[in-house]
This record gives C-alpha cells, sequence and structure tokens, in this order.
C-alpha cells in the first residue's frame, strides 16, 4: 500500500474558493470512478453538497475570528491511498480510508472518502475540510506530515491483512514500488519463474507441459509455443521471453545441452517444506486425458505432500484422526467466530457513522425547518431553503426508523464517538488474531483433507489384497 504525501488546496489563480472545491470534489466523486457514487461516503458532511457545506463552515471561521487569509488561505487538504492491484476490494479500501481520515482528524474536520476503481489499482481520494466542525480554528500541516500519515496508513492496512511498504523512498513520481527497491515481479518473470520451477522436476518435453498445466496454466501448440498463466490475460509467447525461454532452448534445458544459471531460487510455485498442500486428484485427471508425464509428476509431488502431511501431525501431536477432525473443527469455529464477531462490530461502526451525519444535519437545519413549520409550509419559503429543508426531513426519517423519539432519547456525539472508538479498538486488537486463526485453520483443513484421501486410498488397496493374502494362507 502507498499514500502520497498531503496536498493542501488552495483557490488559485482565477478561481473562487467554491469553484476550487467544486472542481476537486466534482473529480474525486465522480460516478464513472466510484461505480456510480457505489464507493463514497463521508463524515459529518454531505458526499452531494460537501463544497458548499465546506464553504459555509469557511465563512463562519471569518465571521467568529476575522481572520482571512485571502489567496494563500488553504481550504481543504487533499490526500491519495494507493493499494495493490487485486489484493483488496473498493469496500475495503473505502473504509481503510475512512479510518484514515477519521484518525488523521481526530473527529474534528468533516471529510469524504472516494474509492476510484476505473485503474488497474484501486485507490482512494481523501478531502477533508481545513476548517474545524466547530468554526473555531483551522487543520495546522505540520511538518513531515506525510511520515505521520503513512504510519497511521500502514497500521489499518496491517491490521487488514494488506501489504505495506517497508522501506518507502521520497519519490514524487507515480506510486511507488512494491517492498522499498524490489519491484513486483511483472507476468512475464513469473513465467520465467514457473517454467524454471517445473523444468526442474522434468525428464522429457511431454513431462513439463503436463507440469505447466497442473500448474494452472494454458498451453498454446503451433507456430509458436505459449503459455497463459493463472490471472494472465492474454497467452504469452516463450521466444518472448529471453533466449533460454525458447522452445528449442527448452528442449536443450531438458536434454542437458543447456545449461542456466537461474539468478535467485524460484518464488513461484514454490512448495513450502512445512505446511502440507492439498494432494491432486490423479485419477480425476488422468480422466481428463493428462497424459502419462502428468501422471509420473503427480505421482512424486503426492509422495512429498504425504510425506509432510506425516511430518506436520506428529509435530502437532495430532497423530489420533479423531484428534485431527476435532482439531479442524475447533478452528473453523474460532476463525469464523472472529469473523462474525468484526462484521458485527464494522455494522454497528456504520451504523454510528450514519447517525453521526444526520444528527450533523440536524444541528444545523433544524432551525431552518422550524421556521418552515411555524410558516405554514410555505412553497417560496421552501424553494428558498430546499436543501435544508430536505436534509432535516431526511434525518429525522432516520431518527423515527432507529426508534428514537416518543420517549428515546438520541445519544450524543460524544457517546457515539466513544463506542465507535470502542468498537474500532475491538476490531485492531481482532486482525492479529483473525489471521492466525485462518492460518490455523487452513493448515489444519488441508492436512485433514490430506489425511482422508490418503487413508481412502490405503483401505482401497487393503481391499484388493485381503482375497490374495486368504488365498496364499
Amino acid at each position: 500500500m502507498a499514500t502520497t504525501r498531503l496536498m493542501p488546496l488552495h483557490t488559485g489563480k482565477g478561481r473562487s474558493v467554491a469553484e476550487a472545491l467544486g472542481r476537486s470534489t466534482d473529480y474525486v466523486e465522480n460516478p464513472d470512478k466510484t461505480d456510480g457514487g457505489e464507493w463514497v461516503s463521508a463524515y459529518e458532511c454531505d458526499p452531494m453538497t460537501a463544497d458548499a457545506e465546506f464553504l459555509y463552515s469557511k465563512r463562519q471561521y471569518a465571521a467568529l475570528t476575522g481572520r482571512d487569509q485571502g489567496g494563500r488561505d488553504v481550504i481543504a487538504y487533499h490526500l491519495r491511498q494507493s493499494f495493490k492491484p487485486e489484493e483488496t476490494d473498493p469496500a475495503t479500501a473505502n473504509k481503510i480510508g475512512y479510518e484514515l481520515a477519521m484518525a488523521l482528524t481526530k473527529g474534528k474536520h468533516a471529510f469524504i472518502v472516494c474509492t476510484h476503481v476505473d485503474k488497474a489499482h484501486v485507490h482512494s481520494h481523501i478531502i477533508f475540510n481545513s476548517t474545524s466542525l466547530d468554526h473555531s480554528r483551522k487543520f495546522k500541516n505540520f511538518w513531515n506530515s506525510s511520515f505521520a500519515i503513512r504510519k497511521i496508513s500502514d497500521r489499518l492496512c496491517l491490521e487488514h491483512g494488506l501489504s505495506v511498504i517497508e522501506n518507502p523512498k521520497p519519490s514524487r513520481g507515480s506510486y511507488g514500488t512494491w517492498l522499498g527497491d524490489a519491484k513486483q515481479p511483472t507476468q512475464r518473470d513469473k513465467l520465467r519463474q514457473l517454467i524454471d520451477v517445473s523444468l526442474s522436476s522434468c525428464a522429457s518435453f511431454d513431462e513439463f507441459l503436463a507440469a505447466m498445466k497442473a500448474a494452472g496454466c494454458e498451453v498454446k501448440r503451433g507456430k509458436h509455443l505459449a503459455f497463459k498463466a493463472p490471472g494472465q490475460q492474454r497467452f504469452i509467447r516463450c521466444d518472448s521471453l529471453g533466449d533460454d525461454y525458447t522452445e528449442d532452448a527448452i528442449r536443450e534445458r531438458l536434454s542437458g545441452k543447456r545449461v542456466v544459471a537461474l539468478k535467485s531460487k524460484p518464488a513461484v510455485a514454490a512448495v513450502s517444506t512445512e505446511k502440507p498442500n492439498l494432494l491432486i486428484d490423479i485419477q480425476a485427471k488422468l480422466q481428463q486425458a493428462y497424459s502419462p508425464g502428468f501422471e509420473r509428476f503427480a505421482k512424486l509431488f503426492n509422495l512429498k505432500e504425504m510425506a509432510k502431511t506425516l511430518i506436520y501431525l506428529q509435530e502437532h501431536g495430532l497423530t489420533d484422526y479423531d484428534a485431527l477432525a476435532a482439531a479442524a473443527s475447533a478452528a473453523s469455529k474460532e476463525y469464523h467466530g472472529l469473523v462474525d464477531q468484526s462484521k458485527a462490530n464494522s455494522a454497528r461502526m456504520e451504523e454510528i457513522a450514519t447517525l453521526q451525519k444526520h444528527i450533523g444535519a440536524y444541528r444545523k437545519t433544524k432551525d431552518v425547518y422550524r421556521q418552515y413549520v411555524q410558516g405554514g409550509r410555505d412553497a417560496d419559503f421552501y424553494e428558498a431553503h430546499r436543501a435544508d429543508i430536505m436534509h432535516c426531513e431526511e434525518a429525522k426519517k432516520h431518527f423515527d426508523a432507529c426508534g428514537y423519539g416518543k420517549g428515546v432519547k438520541i445519544p450524543s456525539m460524544d457517546m457515539l464517538k466513544k463506542e465507535y472508538a470502542t468498537l474500532a479498538s475491538e476490531n485492531r486488537k481482532l486482525a492479529p488474531r483473525y489471521k492466525q486463526a485462518r492460518q490455523n485453520m487452513m493448515e489444519l483443513l488441508t492436512a485433514k483433507s490430506n489425511a482422508d484421501r490418503i487413508l481412502g486410498v490405503s483401505m482401497e488397496q487393503q481391499k484388493h489384497r485381503q482375497p490374495e493374502q486368504d488365498y496364499a494362507l
């Protein structure tokens, strides 16, 4: 995950405050970039009228303090937060952006979070009002604020199981490289590594093709050999990967005529020596017209996985099948229990955020609405104050839907903020437990699945051998 520096928004030459705010909010709220506005959230403001509300707060600030910095005045702050491609979904990205803005502003400034999905990488734009909610002060962009923002952002990403840049370097270019200078492998790099791994365990070209298919690659034979690895959108020709990866070079490497010194140990398709992987269902694959080369590859793979499964079970004291089944069931229940608890907390946090938004809108518009009602709901008054009246009525409907009124008092903003902070703290504490529980569950379920398959094969072989043993006796 990468974040940019905090960018102040000024009026600029030839632009009024309203124009500057309008351009920024219109861009980040673009329906084409946010799935029709689905990935837009806000705090203490309405996304549709955020620019007008920000402008109103600045007028209140000027009237209250008498301060006016003119063209040097910072009207809002803009922050971008980008995520690694295909690592997270828009809903999670928007939630993290909301939490980042809340932590940075401490809930004292209104903001909007707009998550864009029009690029390969999901990214969020955060714009928060430089003027506080009570119109008494401005946000001060302190020295090295980018480092503080990155620290908050990294913590939130780690809590949600996302990657971060461990050693970022100052840059004004693109959103950076992952893990400092260690660039993320390209699709061609991954395909080269996959070919290297497959070649290391094969003796013939047919076995090599079978191993590539077993790894999830699609194979195209013709004038040029090409592969499409999992996650790739189109085939990549082998002769475009380099001299050591053409079809002739691959055949020479298999026969030993060509020796290629690998720069580093391949990371793709590497098999863990500690945790078991699911066994390949050889018979099912053979029914799909796989070659004899694949059968040999799959049998060797399964033998290794059987050994690793046995070692794993012995190390964890799970040599009894009932104990393994009980441990796998308990791990699954623990994981799903943590997931349900986290989801319940998140749902309540969303309810609190929505209620806070309506409370803020009601406070700002209740006086206008009272005048409208006391004036007999005059049509001209309604047209002059349409937005305020609509917001107030929407807030009242929400309060009624939540069961407030008729003796049920609406919670104070302080109570809601404390409850929100408590739930957020609980979710932060759940994050590492959730990650560990998921890892334990996957290891145990994988070991149990392998044990089920191994024991099933053993019992079938025993049935076939039993008549021979009786005849020998």
